[in-house]
């Protein structure tokens, strides 16, 4: 189920998501748009978590024989 969210926007970030949304705008509506920013920084926080994951296996000396395309096409 959804759920709303209510939210404060200064004039200047208002006119920013009006300019992202309507008839001139790629989204359709505000939400739309905020609920594809929202998408977006959940998959950077994914990909956050994947780096720092990464890196803690070099300082653990876990390496892998297999280059980065590799492991790439794994997925």
């Amino acid at each position: 189920m959804a759920s709303s969210l209510n939210l404060s926007l200064t004039n200047e970030l208002r006119a920013f998501v009006d300019s992202r949304t309507g008839d001139s705008g790629v989204y359709a509506t505000p939400s739309e748009y905020i609920r594809d920013l929202i998408r977006h920084d959940m998959e950077a926080d994914i990909t956050l978590k994947h780096v720092l994951a990464g890196l803690e296996d070099i300082k653990q000396g876990q390496m892998s024989e297999k280059s980065i395309l590799d492991i790439a096409d794994e997925f």
